[in-house]
């Protein structure tokens, strides 16, 4: 299920980190490094599990890639939140109801 896989390639704070700073722009992994403490092959490990769950995508350029947002990977994510959207107002509405209820 895709939904498990961007939520636990975002459940780590390192992953997390690194999806912002793509949020921001398209980068290399030595770029991305810069203020983190970790190391290479630890950024390609990080790299890879938010590749395989669509949140990022790579892009060769000679022999540089460069990582960026992938946004098929935020359309999943939209998605799967639409599923809740109609949710939340109902729920919100009932509540102002009980708290309403509970002041009288």
């Amino acid at each position: 299920m895709i939904e498990n896989d961007f939520f636990r390639a975002l459940a780590d704070p390192t992953r997390r980190a690194i999806f912002e700073k793509l949020a921001a722009g398209s980068m290399n992994a030595s770029a991305l490094r810069e203020g983190m403490e970790i190391s290479q092959p630890a950024m390609s490990q990080h790299l890879a599990v938010l590749r395989r769950a669509k949140l990022v995508r790579e892009e060769r350029q000679g022999r540089f890639v460069n990582y960026e947002v992938d946004p098929d990977g935020l359309a999943l994510i939209a998605q799967w939140l639409a599923k809740y959207r109609a949710y939340w107002p109902e729920r919100i509405a009932a509540l102002k109801v009980l708290l309403k209820d509970m002041d009288q």
